[in-house]
């Protein structure tokens, strides 16, 4: 449970983080929270010969409306996010899912773009995010772009990143009034989810559903957003939850329990959004 030897970098802006990434190349982390990467480490899932530390860098800690979207600084914490007026006004969505992350200490640390760069499918605030159909923006050595988040979680701890990139910002639409709901289904109150559905209405007119822990990645359940934009009826589009998804099984649950746990989180995750009843009070109670 110790992690290797590494060397210790600290900066206080993008273009110093970018400039040590470049330096130290593929053996460099990030380190923002630590929440995902440090656990990893101690079991020596990640060895990096270099850890460079971002959680001094101002710029990155914001949350601001910025036209129709509102812009989230990579170093967030979940705390600030969870607190933010910005974002309780025009994204409320986001807000509820920070306060259900882990507990007080976990949010007080973690930040969203390293939750978003970890890219574990279990993982609450990527699968809002995901929902919302927001964008990351990376900086690297040829500057910044935007990737659609639906392009960015490539697979199991993998991500549309290249070398020498990081998150600065992740931009999220303005839902301001409009419904949304988010379910998850736990061993122990603010665990990591054995599934989780995220569904809010979104400025277009559409309704967004993502799913968490139903493949290697946190995924969009497409068959029921279809579904509701053909017309169909909550209940029968929150039978299509499962299609196209990939669940595992281990000693939470099985492959049908989970797909289950997809069908019904999903249906009271839109029947929240569209006010036709309340949101759980119980993240371990299922039917």
């Amino acid at each position: 449970m110790i992690p290797s030897q590494f060397d210790y970098v600290r900066v206080s802006t993008v273009d110093e983080a970018v400039a040590a990434l470049a330096e130290h190349g593929e053996d460099a982390k990030i380190l923002a929270g630590g929440h995902s990467l440090l656990p990893i480490m101690k079991l020596r899932l990640a060895v990096p010969t270099v850890l460079i530390d971002i959680s001094g860098v101002e710029e990155l800690n914001y949350v601001r409306v910025d036209g129709d979207h509102v812009a989230i600084g990579a170093a967030t914490r979940h705390h600030d996010l969870e607190k933010s007026e910005v974002a309780q006004a025009e994204v409320p969505l986001l807000p509820h899912v920070a306060a259900r992350v882990g507990d007080p200490q976990v949010r007080h640390r973690g930040t969203l773009g390293g939750t978003v760069a970890h890219c574990d499918p279990a993982s609450d605030l990527p699968t809002a995010l995901l929902a919302l159909g927001a964008t990351v923006v990376v900086a690297g050595p040829g500057g910044r772009r935007e990737i659609p988040i639906t392009e960015f979680f490539l697979g199991f701890f993998e991500t549309a990143m290249e070398e020498g990139e990081l998150i600065v910002e992740l931009r999220v639409p303005r839902t301001g009034a409009g419904g949304w709901g988010y379910e998850k289904f736990t061993r122990r109150e603010n665990d990591w989810p054995i599934v989780a559905a995220a569904a809010v209405h979104l400025p277009d007119g559409s309704v967004g559903v993502a799913l968490a822990n139903m493949g290697g990645v946190v995924l969009k359940a497409a068959a029921v957003e279809a579904a509701l934009a053909e017309g169909k009826s909550i209940e029968e589009a929150a039978e299509l939850a499962a299609e196209g998804t990939s669940p595992s099984s281990d000693m939470h649950a099985d492959v049908e329990y989970r797909s289950h746990l997809a069908r019904l989180l999903t249906k009271r995750a839109l029947k929240v959004a569209a006010g036709e009843t309340e949101a759980s009070t119980a993240e371990s109670t299922a039917a």
